[in-house]
């Protein structure tokens, strides 16, 4: 529901494309402006990130599979602007570098840059195996993909993947 009201000063040319755009869009000039600043696939994100936060160790893994897939079905543009600016939710270390590592793929695979936050999030001391057979260990090792060696985690599948 909205309940305030925000004002922006622009010139009568760009009040004139504003109005041309939106139109094209079928929409009125604030909802088309609204929808550019927040698209509903940030939303969305923000709503997996939200589920992410408050999620049991259960819980997580099908979080990141839905996380996986969302992020799958982005266009390059769309993800630019799901995931550039994300409102501070509480993740732990793990999750924070989980899901940047996830982003950070996404974007190579879409080749667009990833947005500037994902670098400032310290990656993890210890190494994180997604399986705890010896075993596999150096399986994972050798084939996680690099924007996940490079934050410490270790596993055998990620964007566009499943195990």
């Amino acid at each position: 529901m909205k309940t305030s009201q925000l004002q922006i000063r622009v010139s009568a040319e760009q009040k004139k494309m504003i109005r041309r755009d939106a139109q094209k869009a079928g929409k009125d000039i604030s909802s088309w402006v609204l929808e550019q600043i927040l698209p509903q696939k940030r939303l969305e994100f923000q709503s997996l990130l939200k589920n992410l936060s408050s999620a049991s160790k259960e819980e997580q893994s099908f979080l990141l599979a839905n996380l996986n897939d969302f992020l799958e079905e982005l266009s390059p543009l769309e993800l630019q602007r799901a995931v550039r600016n994300p409102d501070q939710i509480k993740l732990s270390p793990f999750l924070e570098n989980y899901v940047a590592a996830m982003i950070e793929q996404a974007a190579n695979l879409k080749e667009v840059t990833p947005p500037l936050w994902v670098n400032d999030i310290t990656p993890l001391t210890e190494p994180h195996f997604s399986s705890q057979l010896n075993s596999l260990r150096i399986h994972l090792l050798l084939n996680s993909p690099i924007a996940f060696k490079r934050r410490n985690i270790f596993i055998d599948s990620s964007i566009g993947s499943r195990i």
